[in-house]
């Protein structure tokens, strides 16, 4: 096939066509569409994309998969994997997190968490038949209990988004019904993306390489480093002939304001004071970015305030309830979590293992919908999950200022540990992205005066380069410490979708 060359900035070909050098030493021909076997004895291959924000690592990334998906490789989703072949290639495209993954879901490529490929679902033989006939591996089956219509609902909800639990969903199935419990992966795959890969640490990075003998991961040098790492990501040990570099492409990023103010953070003598300005400048030409006297609570709601300091968070967690009236002993409907881990004992591995495998992965972002029908369950919104309704045993810790023990509204013995959502610190954001981001700006100004340094540059630098490149549309840089009141009552009506055109396609198959 011919490269989108028109399409690519300099930096963006030369990545492209080292990607493609890389792929066909082990069989995979992007130019002639063609697939070999993998030779034995054929050793790893790790190659790196760097590039701020605005350099078209994401872009670069599409094209990849698509170019790899005419070549009929198969790409391999994390919630079902077709039987093995021998002339078989396989890719998955992954993200550390839900929310990661869901972005580039949007922008049209098939991605999953890490977690969904180190552990893959073990599957009903009955059902299976249909996920196979689905994949294209199989005839139509006959089901016993499921009609044609249902078989037909599936059939059309795939078309449209190659999920197969969302296909059996559309069936009327559901995952108990087809998922018999989940094991760890045991054949490698050939081919792995990795996205954000400067969340990654040493630990995920080594489990990748022994998946994936072809490994391209991209990733911001920018951004902060995995804690513990001392300011270093996996992509700065690699040997410099595996890193390919992209910059800035102008017409790409439509010259966007937000890009402006986070490329303005390299300039080693720009001051705090100074940025903050510029900040103003920014706000004052362009409606996209915003400066605030107050944080705006409902925002809190569904994209949290991204701080530095945890007592801020806190702080603004406890003025955030206050002004929806939430009372101290309960969650309201529509109040933001963030998964903290799941708290389960090592013989409940299998209920471990389906949690995460819906969602519930640290660091994941929770809607609370209400309580479950039994005690200590919490009814979930995952957000960025394929299938995010989730009734799970909750462990919800509200921590208050200046007190070292939390408010724990759900209490159950095991399950899932949720901390509150409507702020964050920064660390916790990377990989996420928001259409609206609020960033509190006393709290970087706080980091600037104590001169911290990390990984060569100052940390306020990082720290607010982090920040405001998790903004997809506009970007709030709050500058005193208020909060405004809400315009309403906290909701989840945003929740639940409007009908979509596969929606109506359904129904219209349900009438007949």
């Amino acid at each position: 096939m011919s490269v989108p060359a028109l399409q690519f900035s300099d930096d963006q070909a030369d990545a492209y066509d080292r990607v493609a050098e890389a792929l066909r030493g082990i069989g995979v021909d992007l130019e002639n569409d063609t697939l070999t076997p993998r030779a034995e004895g054929q050793g790893n291959t790790v190659l790196s994309v760097i590039g701020k924000a605005g350099s078209g690592k994401t872009m670069l990334l599409a094209k990849l998969y698509e170019a790899l998906e005419s070549a009929g490789v198969d790409v391999v989703s994390g919630d079902y994997e077709g039987r093995r072949r021998k002339d078989r290639r396989t890719l998955a495209i992954l993200a550390p997190t839900n929310k990661a993954a869901s972005v580039l879901r949007t922008r049209g490529v098939p991605a999953t968490t890490i977690h969904r490929i180190l552990y893959t679902p073990v599957y009903d033989p009955e059902y299976e038949k249909i996920a196979e006939w689905l994949a294209g591996n199989g005839d139509r089956p006959t089901i016993e209990g499921l009609t044609e219509i249902a078989l037909d609902r599936a059939y059309a909800f795939y078309q449209n988004n190659k999920s197969i639990p969302g296909a059996l969903a559309a069936a009327g199935l559901r995952g108990s019904d087809f998922i018999k419990g989940w094991k760890r992966r045991e054949e490698p795959l050939d081919i792995g993306f990795v996205d954000e890969s400067s969340m990654l640490d040493v630990r995920q990075f080594e489990d990748l390489q022994e998946i994936f003998p072809t490994l391209v991961i991209f990733g911001d040098p920018a951004q902060l480093a995995p804690v513990n790492q001392s300011g270093q990501m996996v992509f700065d040990t690699l040997p410099e002939p595996s890193k390919l570099i992209l910059h800035r492409i102008h017409r790409q990023a439509d010259d966007n304001p937000i890009l402006d103010l986070a490329h303005a953070l390299s300039d080693p003598a720009l001051r705090f004071e100074d940025f903050e300005r510029m900040v103003g400048e920014k706000a004052a030409q362009d409606d996209r970015v915003v400066l605030a006297g107050r944080v705006e609570s409902d925002l809190m709601a569904r994209s949290p305030v991204l701080v530095w300091r945890n007592a801020t968070r806190i702080r603004l967690i406890h003025a955030f309830r206050a002004a929806f009236d939430a009372p101290a002993d309960a969650l309201l409907p529509g109040e933001p979590l963030i998964c903290d881990g799941i708290e389960l004992p090592l013989k409940h591995r299998k209920k471990r293992l389906d949690l995460e495998a819906r969602g519930l992965i640290k660091g994941a972002q929770v809607i609370y919908l209400g309580p479950g029908k039994r005690p200590g369950f919490s009814r979930l919104h995952v957000i960025g999950a394929e299938d995010p309704q989730v009734s799970a045993a909750s462990i919800i810790k509200i921590e208050l200022p200046d007190e070292e023990e939390p408010f724990i509204p759900f209490a159950a013995n095991m399950g899932a540990a949720f901390l509150h959502g409507a702020a964050v610190t920064i660390h916790k954001a990377q990989g996420s992205q928001w259409e609206n981001v609020q960033v509190f700006s006393p709290d970087l100004w706080a980091a600037a005066r104590m001169g911290r340094v990390e990984a060569g540059q100052p940390l306020w630098k990082r720290l607010a380069y982090v920040a405001i490149t998790r903004a997809e549309h506009r970007l709030f840089w709050v500058t005193r410490a208020r909060l405004a009141r809400p315009s309403g009552p906290l909701t989840v009506d945003d929740l639940r979708a409007a009908p979509t055109p596969l929606a109506l396609k359904m129904e219209a198959l349900d009438d007949g």
